[in-house]
C-alpha cells in the first residue's frame, strides 16, 4: 500500500476514533483476521489497533518517556519515513530515518510554536542518500496552549500526508487533554482531602493532648494507650498515599477518634457500634466517614446537652454496604442543610458534608450521594451507600 493510500486509511480510522468507536472505556471483543472481509477493512482495523496501543503512553502527558513509547506507533499510523515529537523547548523523540535532521527541528518550528498553525517546509540536507526532503509540522494544543509539535517527514510533498498528520496530531491532543483531566482530578481529590484535614481542629488536637496529660499521674497506663491512639489517628489522617481506603481502616480510625473524645467528655458521650464483618473489605474514598462522625460529635455535644448517644452501623445490603451515622443532638434546619449541600454552608460543617457528598457522587454517581434526615432538635441521621465492587476503586 502506498504512503498516500495508508494516510487515507488513517483518516478513516481516526474518524472512527473521533466518533467513539475505539476510545470508549469498555474493552471490545478481539477482532480476528478471519472476521475482516476485505483488505481495506483489515488495514482499517490494523490502524485502529495501532492507535489503541499508542494511546496509553500519551495519557501520561507529553514527556520524553511518553513520546518515546508512542512515536513508533504514531509513525506506523502515518506510514511515513520519520516522525518527530517535540515540546516547546526540545526534541523529545525522533523515530525513523534521517535522525541528523533533528539538530535543526526547533529552529524550523519556532514560528509554529508561536502561532499555533500547521506549517510545511523543505528538509533538504547534504546527504544524497537521505530520503527526507519534505516535512509537515502540526501543533499539539491543549486548552489553547501549544505544548509541542508532531512532525512527519517524507521523500516528497504530499497533501494527503499533511491532512493525515493533522488528524493524528488532533487525536494526540485528545489523549493529552485526557491526561490533563486525570491530573486535574488528582489535584481536586488532593485539595478535597487537604480541606478535610484542615477540619481536624487545632482545638481537638490541643484538647486531646490535654486529656492525655490529665491521666499521666493518675492513670499512666491509660495515658500511654491514649497517646498511641492519638499517634495512630493522626498518622492515618495525614497519610500521603492512596485515594481510597477500606471500611475496616476507616472505622478503626473513627474508633481511635472516639476514644480521644471520650477521654475528654467521659460518660457524656455514649457510642454504639454495629459492624457486619463481611463489609469490612469494602473500598471507599479516603476520609469519607470520619468527617460525618466528627459532625455527629459536634452536634451531639454542643450547647447545654448533658449527654449524647451516637450510633454507627455498617451493614450488608446485598451488592452494597450501608453505613448509618446517627446522633440525638441538636439537629439542623432542613433548609440550612440544603444550602450546605449546594456549597453555601460557609463553615466547617458545610465543608465536611459537602465535600463527602461531592466525592461520593464523583466516584459512584449521583445515586450515591449522602441521604440526610434531620430537623431542629431532632438529631441527625446520615446514610451512606457503598457499592461492594466498583472498577477503579480499591482500598490501599
Amino acid at each position: 500500500m502506498t504512503g498516500a493510500g495508508y494516510a487515507v486509511l488513517v483518516l478513516l480510522a481516526l474518524l472512527l476514533l473521533g466518533t467513539g468507536f475505539l476510545l470508549g472505556r469498555r474493552t471490545a471483543r478481539p477482532v480476528r483476521t478471519s472476521d475482516v472481509g476485505t483488505p481495506v477493512e483489515h488495514a482499517t482495523f490494523e490502524t485502529l489497533h495501532t492507535a489503541s496501543l499508542a494511546a496509553p503512553p500519551l495519557r501520561a502527558g507529553l514527556t520524553e518517556e511518553s513520546a518515546r513509547r508512542s512515536a513508533r506507533r504514531l509513525r506506523s499510523l502515518l506510514g511515513t519515513d520519520a516522525l518527530c515529537l517535540t515540546d516547546r523547548d526540545r526534541v523529545l523523540v525522533w523515530d525513523g530515518a534521517g535522525e541528523h535532521h533533528g539538530r535543526h527541528v526547533m529552529d524550523q518550528v519556532r514560528d509554529l510554536l508561536a502561532s499555533g498553525r500547521d506549517t510545511a517546509f523543505r528538509s533538504d540536507c547534504d546527504d544524497l542518500d537521505c530520503p527526507l526532503r519534505w516535512a509537515v509540522a502540526v501543533p499539539l494544543t491543549v486548552d489553547n496552549r501549544v505544548l509541542g509539535t508532531l512532525i512527519a517527514y517524507a521523500p516528497r510533498e504530499s497533501a494527503v500526508l499533511a491532512r493525515a498528520a493533522g488528524e493524528v496530531a488532533r487525536w494526540v491532543c485528545v489523549q493529552l487533554e485526557l491526561a490533563e483531566l486525570d491530573r486535574s482530578r488528582t489535584q481536586l481529590i488532593e485539595a478535597e482531602i487537604r480541606a478535610l484535614r484542615a477540619q481536624i481542629s487545632p482545638h481537638f488536637i490541643f484538647n486531646s493532648l490535654a486529656a492525655i496529660a490529665s491521666f499521666v499521674r493518675t492513670d499512666p497506663e491509660r495515658a500511654r494507650e491514649l497517646l498511641l491512639e492519638f499517634a495512630d489517628f493522626t498518622r492515618y489522617s495525614f497519610r500521603s498515599h492512596g485515594d481510597f481506603t477500606t471500611l475496616a481502616d476507616e472505622l478503626h480510625s473513627i474508633d481511635q477518634y472516639l476514644a480521644l473524645v471520650r477521654a475528654r467528655f467521659g460518660e457524656r458521650l455514649l457510642v454504639t457500634l454495629q459492624v457486619a464483618p463481611e463489609v469490612l473489605p469494602v473500598a471507599l474514598p479516603f476520609l469519607c466517614l470520619q468527617p460525618l462522625v466528627e459532625n455527629a460529635v459536634k452536634h451531639g455535644l454542643e450547647g447545654a446537652v448533658t449527654s449524647s448517644r451516637i450510633t454507627i452501623s455498617a451493614l450488608d445490603a446485598g451488592s452494597e454496604a450501608e453505613v448509618v451515622i446517627e446522633d440525638d443532638g441538636t439537629g439542623m434546619d432542613p433548609e440550612r442543610l440544603r444550602h450546605i449541600l449546594r456549597g453555601e454552608g460557609g463553615n466547617s460543617t458545610g465543608i465536611g458534608l459537602l465535600n463527602v457528598d461531592e466525592r461520593l457522587r464523583q466516584v459512584y454517581g449521583d445515586d450515591y450521594g449522602l441521604v440526610i434526615e434531620t430537623g431542629i432538635g431532632a438529631g441527625m441521621k446520615i446514610t451512606v451507600r457503598l457499592p461492594k465492587y466498583r472498577a477503579g476503586v480499591h482500598g490501599s
